[in-house]
């Protein structure tokens, strides 16, 4: 317990107002790297291979190499982040441009489910007009503000294909900031961060097997820091009559949490170009979005692709700590449904569901 109450330190331990003007979490591609990455795009749309089992090596991106040493490196060991710039999507089809962070998704981690219904790739696309204040709505599916919190995965990707007319600005705060600022106003409660928290697992994935899990919000094993949070969806598990109530310390926390994440400096927004990727490395910050407006052209709105990647690193973790209960993209559902094949297709994959999530 001694050793979650000690200030974090490390490149991981970033304010955004002091990084805002930096480069070094940025990364242009070279025009080499475009044009492979490119080549093995079409290669891929081509080939149209399965994408439940298809493998890094079958693809293999030796002028990028150094590139992808690098983003592993800042998300295992830096900043927990890097923007990647230089994709011409604007040139490409969906498809090419999915087959593309596909591949790349591959090099970093393994693709992980983004729902029951066994998608490896999901849209941030807003399909409604719903607000946030609907208990029905997605976040990914609407244009609201959306509060800060860890995803699914150990990461998480984000693909540009079209911005917003205004705004939709991406927001990061550092796990381990949040805590220290914790540590400094009101110590007392830093303990119950390592407690289980319930997590609203329906309002994530309406086809959800259960209404909520359980996760501590903060993990320090071997000296190794890992947030993950998400007030909303700790305070609408309080829904299900059986998840104990929440007491007046952890409403305390929660809220706590909130307010530092959003004290000027403290979190880093960056704008979204068409062809930006962001890779982040989900224990390590917290991410959220301003509001934005559409552009009124169906073809024009903001889209964003996502992947969620499980990276084997050997990170240490306390037990059941974040959304342990995804599965890996080879589980289905039901072993006795019929496979519909054409999901795990990249043409597919490459298009917004519109069936889902509404």
């Amino acid at each position: 317990m001694t050793a979650i109450l000690n200030r974090i330190d490390g490149p991981a331990a970033w304010r955004g107002d002091e990084i805002a003007d930096s480069t070094s979490w940025q990364y242009q591609l070279s025009d080499p790297e475009i044009a492979e990455l490119e080549r093995v795009g079409r290669a891929f749309v081509d080939d149209d291979p399965d994408l439940r089992t298809v493998t890094a090596e079958q693809y293999p991106l030796p002028t990028c190499e150094a590139g992808l040493k690098r983003w592993a490196a800042d998300l295992d060991n830096g900043p927990g982040f890097v923007l990647v710039r230089g994709l011409r999507v604007e040139h490409y089809s969906d498809a090419v441009s999915a087959a593309i962070f596909f591949v790349l998704g591959l090099h970093l981690g393994n693709p992980m489910r983004q729902n029951e219904l066994g998608d490896l790739l999901d849209h941030i696309l807003a399909t409604s007009d719903k607000t946030r204040k609907d208990p029905t709505a997605l976040g990914s599916k609407i244009r609201d503000e959306l509060d800060f919190h860890s995803d699914s995965s150990d990461v998480v990707a984000l693909m540009c294909l079209r911005s917003a007319k205004a705004g939709g600005a991406s927001s990061l705060v550092s796990g381990a900031t949040l805590y220290n600022e914790v540590l400094t106003r009101r110590p007392e409660l830093a303990h119950l961060l390592l407690e289980p928290w319930y997590f609203d697992w329906y309002k994530q994935d309406h086809d959800a097997p259960a209404p909520y899990y359980t996760s501590p919000i903060v993990s320090n094993v071997e000296g190794t820091f890992s947030i993950y949070a998400g007030s909303k969806i700790i305070f609408s598990a309080q829904d299900y009559p059986e998840v104990p109530r929440l007491t007046d310390e952890q409403v305390e926390l929660l809220h706590l949490l909130d307010d530092i994440a959003r004290v000027p400096g403290i979190a880093l927004d960056m704008d979204f170009r068409p062809g930006d990727i962001q890779w982040l490395l989900n224990y390590a910050a917290l991410h959220s979005r301003t509001a934005f407006v559409d552009w009124p052209e169906q073809g024009r709105r903001r889209h964003l692709m996502r992947l969620w990647l499980k990276r084997d690193v050997g990170r240490p973790l306390a037990p059941n700590f974040g959304r342990h209960v995804v599965k890996s993209r080879t589980e289905t559902r039901d072993a006795n449904a019929v496979d519909d094949r054409g999901r795990f297709s990249i043409r597919l994959a490459a298009l917004p569901r519109f069936d889902w999530g509404l």
